[in-house]
């Protein structure tokens, strides 16, 4: 069975950093694309960022362009969302997914992601 699961949430001060790990289970990251995702209780779930393992490409939403930074250790089986100078609005459920994909990535990417975890929550106290 393929899955991922997410870790690393947790309490923050808002100018605060948090790294957020998603292990891959059953399968590898190679030519796959993984894809972050959040979710605040009553709001639609949000992609925020992407990245393509083949040639490493990346998309952020401006939200968070300039503060988050995704990344891949293959050898690991784990994609990374470090979180800098968090803010408040931050606060919710970050998501990892991702699926077979051996191109450069894009929005439109997140639309197709496979395997999904169950979320790890990140609260940014002001």
């Amino acid at each position: 069975e393929f899955q991922v699961v997410e870790s690393g949430g947790g309490l923050v001060k808002a100018g605060g950093s948090l790294r957020l790990s998603c292990s891959a289970s059953g399968f590898t990251f190679d030519e796959h694309a993984i894809g972050w995702f959040r979710q605040v209780p009553g709001k639609e779930r949000e992609g925020i960022s992407c990245i393509g393992e083949k040639d490493r490409t990346t998309w952020y939403r401006d939200t968070v362009k300039g503060r988050f930074t995704v990344s891949i250790d293959n050898a690991k089986r784990t994609a990374y969302l470090q979180l800098n100078n968090l803010k408040p609005e931050d606060t919710a459920v970050y998501y990892c997914a991702a699926r077979w994909f051996p191109l450069e990535v894009a929005e439109e990417t997140l639309k197709w992601m496979e395997y999904w975890g169950k979320g790890t929550p990140v609260t940014v106290s002001s």
